[in-house]
């Protein structure tokens, strides 16, 4: 997968994907909200190559939290 980003529509769908591992989704959130994503002239909004829409910076942060507080959840667990 060379570019895994481009199949996905929303960092959501990243975050939800029922067979991915954490580490996968964070690498690709990751390539999501860097500055290398920024849309020219609109900070707030990242368009990876290959993605087919921008999309905020604060759904790609907001879908990295959702994983950190899956971690959590996980570690309370044990």
């Amino acid at each position: 997968m060379s570019q895994p980003f481009s199949r996905f529509l929303h960092p959501f769908d990243v975050a939800r994907h029922p067979s991915m591992e954490p580490e996968v989704k964070r690498a690709i959130l990751a390539s999501w909200a860097s500055d290398r994503s920024a849309v020219r002239d609109q900070p707030a909004l990242r368009k990876p190559p290959g993605a087919k829409h921008a999309v905020p910076i604060d759904d790609v942060l907001a879908a990295m939290r959702t994983l950190d507080r899956n971690d959590q959840r996980g570690l309370q667990r044990r």
